[in-house]
């Protein structure tokens, strides 16, 4: 078996030993972190390299956004999209030949607060980032996974109170359309509600604002999803939510599927 792990880890630099101890309990054998907040000449290889990821690739930016993806496989990096259009360090991929899999590592734009295309520039960056994506998967013929923090929680339980963030940027209809038009251009299988079926509690993410514990206010975010082939190789998905209960960490938990080889 073959596993893949997701995070938004919220600074790579700030959390490394959070990563270094995730790493060394789950051992997953690739892992694509988003939001790693630095360019490539700052990423913390070292601990990667000593725990045996030696595959890496990165593609980050100064403070902002970013994402990186390590693996104890060898890999070739296959491209850095910029669905932002802005240039924006927010895509890689990665082709992991033994195995036949393209793995897509995306960090979609949180989108503002304001769910309006006109009074929000954010907003409708988000919105054309997906439309780009679409377009983009109505051409892919080959394995992939497709994983990252999409900035939206599709389904009415994918939130903990639907009628309340109807009208939050997150899970307005808008988003949740835009993100179907990107699931239907190449027929994705949400691996995270394949493994774990709607209505089921599946959070990813919880604001720094509350109280996670006691309030449980959580959303689904956090995803992964497959070609309808590799869909069917998958065989086990979770959610590692105790990274949440470590000292200061990152709002988002990550997220690990394995594959049959």
């Amino acid at each position: 078996m073959i596993t893949v792990a997701t995070w938004n880890i919220n600074s790579v630099r700030l959390r490394i030993d959070q990563v270094e101890r995730f790493l060394a309990a789950e051992q997953p054998d690739v892992l694509c972190l988003q939001e790693i907040k630095c360019t490539e000449a700052l990423f913390p290889r070292a601990m990667f390299e000593r725990l045996g990821y030696g595959h890496i690739a990165v593609h980050g930016q100064k403070g902002y956004h970013g994402v990186a993806t390590v693996s104890r496989l060898p890999f070739t990096e296959t491209g850095r999209h910029d669905w932002q259009a802005n240039g924006e360090a927010r895509h890689l991929g990665v082709h992991l030949a033994d195995h036949a899999i393209f793995v897509e590592n995306v960090y979609i734009p949180a989108g503002g607060d304001i769910p309006d295309r006109e009074l929000n520039p954010k907003f409708a960056q988000k919105l054309d980032f997906l439309e780009r994506m679409a377009a983009w998967s109505q051409g892919l013929d080959r394995h992939t996974l497709l994983v990252g923090d999409f900035n939206i929680a599709p389904l009415d339980c994918d939130v903990y109170d639907h009628k309340a963030l109807i009208k939050v940027v997150s899970h307005t209809p808008v988003e949740v359309a835009a993100l179907g038009r990107l699931a239907s251009a190449h027929d994705w299988v949400d691996l995270g509600r394949k493994h774990i079926p709607a209505p089921q509690r599946n959070y990813s993410w919880w604001s720094y604002r509350s109280y996670w514990r006691d309030k449980d206010q959580g959303r689904r975010l956090d995803h992964m999803w497959a070609s309808p082939a590799l869909a069917e190789r998958s065989v086990t998905h979770r959610l590692v939510e105790e990274t949440r209960r470590w000292d200061q960490p990152s709002d988002h938990v990550p997220l690990i599927t394995g594959f049959d080889a």
